[in-house]
């Protein structure tokens, strides 16, 4: 098969990968703490991560379904994989065939697990506010987990990236939960989790989205670094005149005789329209302003003020991830998870 290079590129910063994850584990005192790969570690490619932080000395690893599970076999050697989303009927094979745990979210699946599971150790989630997965407190209470042999107890915080009263009660919700129903280990803290202290770690955390340069809370803003570093190759380099204007709409007119970098990018490749008015790019430490609207696969730059840009230069998008989701609208989360299979992911 020939090699064909991409025009699009991720440089991956596998020593922020693991700087970040030994500041939560920090955080999390006494508790391990693990990471979620869901949506192929939010956009970066969950083999890769997942060898960086085993090699870091992580050992609890989560995934949103089977199929992602399947993808990581083998496992290295030592580290336990959960599956958030359960195990329903057509995942009963995997589930029973592949080394990772179901986190079990209804009384459905907890019966399902019973019949077919073998006897073996599941995960449970229960819902202490978020009304979205796990069972209720009343059911989980209500001997529905009675003889199952629960490795992790798990919920979920809400609101863990507010200063909001709905954190106390579901701490208080998850703490009666600690005392009644048994298990292995128990696990409440997200990102945000990890950042609201001691109380919320119990003995597991599971941080997401910090892991990849995301802020969860201003508590880590010094903490946590940029992993994730999107680059384009020009296409052209092309003269705009005064008073002419660019792109789709003709939504921009050249103040001067201008200079237009077009690259291979757009929102088929996860750069979103919304970057329009707010985007930008470096070329040898110099700003690029994003002109004109963001097409299916390509983007323009003002390089006007860059002397000697040609054709084939790589672009540094800008993509701190907290000051690009204010900017344009996005979450932390849609900014990573979205960027496309088109970026070839190269790990520093």
């Amino acid at each position: 098969m020939i090699a064909v290079p991409s025009p699009l590129r991720l440089r991956l910063s596998s020593e922020a990968l693991v700087a970040n994850w030994r500041w939560l584990a920090r955080q999390s005192g006494a508790a391990a703490c693990g990471a979620a790969l869901k949506a192929d570690g939010y956009g970066l490619g969950a083999r890769a991560v997942m060898r960086h932080l085993a090699a870091a000395g992580c050992r609890d690893f989560f995934v949103a379904t089977w199929a992602e599970a399947a993808a990581l076999m083998p496992l290295p050697a030592g580290v336990s994989l959960s599956v958030l989303h359960g195990v329903g009927e057509d995942d009963m094979v995997a589930a029973r065939l592949l080394p990772a745990r179901p986190v079990l979210n209804s009384v459905e699946q907890v019966q399902r697990w019973r019949d077919r599971g073998e006897g073996q150790p599941c995960d449970v989630m229960v819902d202490t506010g978020m009304n979205r997965l796990g069972l209720r407190v009343e059911e989980a209470l209500g001997g529905a987990l009675d003889g199952l042999a629960i490795e992790t107890l798990h919920s979920h915080l809400a609101s863990a990236d507010e200063d909001s009263e709905q954190n106390g009660q579901q701490l208080a919700a998850f703490r009666a939960l600690h005392e009644r129903i048994p298990a292995r280990r128990y696990s409440l803290a997200n990102s945000a989790g990890v950042c609201l202290g001691d109380d919320y770690v119990f003995g597991l955390t599971r941080p997401g989205i910090a892991l990849y340069g995301g802020i969860p809370r201003v508590e880590a803003a010094e903490h946590i670094r940029q992993v994730v570093f999107p680059e384009a190759r020009v296409l052209q380099v092309r003269a705009v005149p005064a008073g002419e204007t660019f792109g789709y709409g003709a939504s921009w007119t050249a103040p001067r005789d201008s200079r237009i970098a077009v690259v291979n990018l757009g929102y088929a490749d996860g750069y979103l329209r919304c970057h329009a008015g707010s985007g930008g790019a470096t070329w040898e430490g110099q700003a690029l302003p994003l002109v004109g609207r963001v097409s299916m696969d390509l983007t323009a730059f003002d390089a006007s003020d860059v002397a000697g840009m040609r054709e084939d230069e790589w672009l540094h998008l800008d993509y701190d991830l907290p000051d690009v989701s204010a900017r344009c609208g996005l979450s932390q989360y849609e900014l990573l998870t979205g960027l496309g299979s088109r970026f070839e992911r190269i790990w520093n």
